[in-house]
């Protein structure tokens, strides 16, 4: 369990003001929100690549959020994470990019490192292209590279970074649907942040819209296309006239 409270962040201005959130073990929670509401900040609190200027956060039961050096790399291990570009390193093969961490991070040998690369590789429909370049891929190839990486080390929980942003919508679905077969044949805790609404009807258990530093609402899909709220019914059917306009 991934327990949010009162978490605040500040830069030159309020990013995060006061955000509570429960993320349950297990289920897939999607953050919506327009864009630089802080959603992706959020996501780097997660994964302790930022700390809070106030609030906790804590990883089943334990506070991450001062944690540095080898406790906090051991709690980052137990993460997974596709980046919104894919974030694959240019200059190594695909097969060295979904390995990067099991070089790093374990002591399996090359053959068993290597036998890893073509399960993952095999789990997002990418068999036998271990020795490619990122520059040879398509986007969709790209993003389900990203996303073997993400699986590499059997992560507990896995972030999603706008995962079908740039996809044209039938490879969006195809990841929508990879997302949905990670968590239920390994069984992981999955947090995205997206402006997809489609991908966040698919694949959420919960979504929550973050909205000026705090959590504006959060519920099943079903919940949140039925709210009578009309900010968030100003966003989730994208209308340029609403109340998020005046606020501007």
């Amino acid at each position: 369990m991934i327990e949010i409270s009162h978490l605040k962040k500040a830069f030159s201005k309020s990013v995060l003001e006061d955000v509570n959130l429960t993320i349950e073990t297990g289920e897939t929670m999607v953050i919506i929100g327009r864009s630089g509401c802080g959603k992706s900040v959020l996501l780097k609190h997660i994964i302790g690549l930022l700390q809070p200027d106030e609030g906790s956060l804590r990883i089943d039961g334990q506070e991450i959020s001062r944690l540095k050096g080898e406790q906090l790399n051991s709690i980052r291990q137990r993460f997974g994470m596709l980046f919104q570009g894919a974030a694959l390193f240019d200059y190594m093969t695909v097969g060295e990019n979904v390995g990067t961490s099991l070089a790093l991070h374990t002591k399996l040998s090359d053959d068993e490192i290597a036998e890893r690369v073509r399960e993952c590789l095999r789990m997002v429909g990418l068999k036998g292209i271990e020795g490619m370049k990122p520059a040879e891929l398509s986007g969709g190839m790209k993003k389900r590279v990203g996303l073997a990486r993400a699986i590499a080390m059997n992560p507990e929980y896995v972030l999603y970074d706008e995962p079908t942003t740039g996809l044209d919508p039938i490879m969006a679905d195809i990841i929508n649907d990879l997302i949905l077969r990670m968590k239920n044949e390994l069984t992981v805790t999955g947090i995205a942040v997206t402006h997809d609404m489609v991908s966040a009807y698919k694949i959420a258990d919960r979504i929550a819209m973050l909205h000026e530093g705090t959590i504006r609402i959060i519920g099943t899909p079903d919940e949140i296309r039925n709210t009578d709220d009309p900010l968030v019914q100003q966003f989730i059917l994208g209308k340029g006239d609403g109340p998020i306009k005046s606020l501007d």
